[in-house]
């Protein structure tokens, strides 16, 4: 693989963008040298001119809560690049979106006419997922939209492939190596990650790493700019990942409980059932469901009277 550029984060600094909560990929990768450095240590080349990178990430795409983390041009390449901390197998999808918005506004911008006999020339997709999350996931891997048909085996119309990169510290070492600002996040989040484990709460293992990430070099400059706002990013992306966890998990409770119920619904109607065609009483009934469901009288007589409708 080429080397690249010797430009590295300190060179040029983005921004801080005050309007909306970032993610510290995204940030880092807005300086057009660092997403060129990670552009090429993904594809072998080695361009050296940042200027030639043309950035047209959408904000705010498909819904308010989506957007995707970096897009752009560079060559005839269109390159979608999202960051994850946890697997995803609809990127597919999102990215066929996201492309599709992307390829509308090329067209608009150089006038084509999708209805005329001239052939258009459309830039190469190219979607890369960098996943950081804590589940083991393989170095690289290869999503297709083909996999969410509900029809397999027949030859679709549309295919749209999305590759999912491990960047978790000791992961795709060449790809590191070629990549300095992508193998100092990686370490950055590795230690955040080793603190926790030594229950540090997450605002001192964000704390502490930083600390060790300056003293060591890694990302020194970006942080001793921008501690405040790279803290703020980390806690704000590490309380979003929670609340998603909680919301599967209170997902998952809810629908047990709702399967328990209903299974006990159907229980007590085979019950009714079963004394009914033996000629008991519903009298009867009514102080058996009471003794085995540990119903009410009341809500046991109205499990009978909906079993009667």
């Amino acid at each position: 693989m080429n080397k690249n550029s010797n430009r590295t984060l300190s060179d040029e600094q983005p921004a801080v963008n005050k309007n909306h909560k970032d993610r510290l990929f995204r940030f880092i990768f807005q300086d057009k040298a660092s997403l060129l450095m990670l552009y090429n240590a993904l594809n072998g080349t080695n361009y050296q001119n940042p200027d030639d990178l043309e950035i047209n990430t959408l904000e705010n795409a498909v819904f308010l809560s989506m957007k995707n983390d970096l897009s752009f041009l560079i060559y005839g390449v269109l390159n979608l690049y999202e960051h994850q901390s946890s697997q995803n197998p609809n990127m597919p999808l999102r990215n066929l979106i996201y492309t599709v918005d992307l390829i509308k506004g090329f067209i608009s911008q150089h006038g084509f006419d999708i209805y005329g006999s001239r052939l258009i020339k459309l830039p190469t997709p190219q979607a890369v997922v960098f996943y950081n999350g804590k589940k083991e996931e393989p170095e690289r891997q290869v999503l297709k939209l083909s996999d969410s048909y509900e029809v397999s085996g027949k030859e679709a119309s549309l295919e749209f492939s999305t590759i999912m990169i491990n960047i978790n510290y000791g992961k795709n070492q060449e790809l590191m190596e070629n990549c300095r600002p992508l193998m100092e996040y990686s370490v950055f989040i590795a230690k955040i990650r080793h603190y926790e484990a030594q229950s540090f709460n997450l605002g001192d293992a964000v704390a502490t790493a930083v600390n060790d990430c300056i003293r060591e070099g890694i990302l020194k400059d970006l942080l001793l700019k921008h501690r405040s706002e790279v803290t703020s990013m980390i806690l704000d992306e590490y309380n979003e990942q929670q609340h998603i966890e909680n919301e599967k998990r209170w997902s998952r409770e809810e629908g047990l409980a709702q399967g328990l119920a209903r299974g006990k619904e159907e229980g007590i109607y085979i019950f009714i059932d079963t004394l009914l065609e033996v000629g008991i009483e519903c009298d009867t009934i009514i102080q058996k469901l009471i003794g085995k469901y540990h119903l009410t009288e009341s809500e046991a007589a109205q499990y009978l009277r909906n079993h009667s409708v």
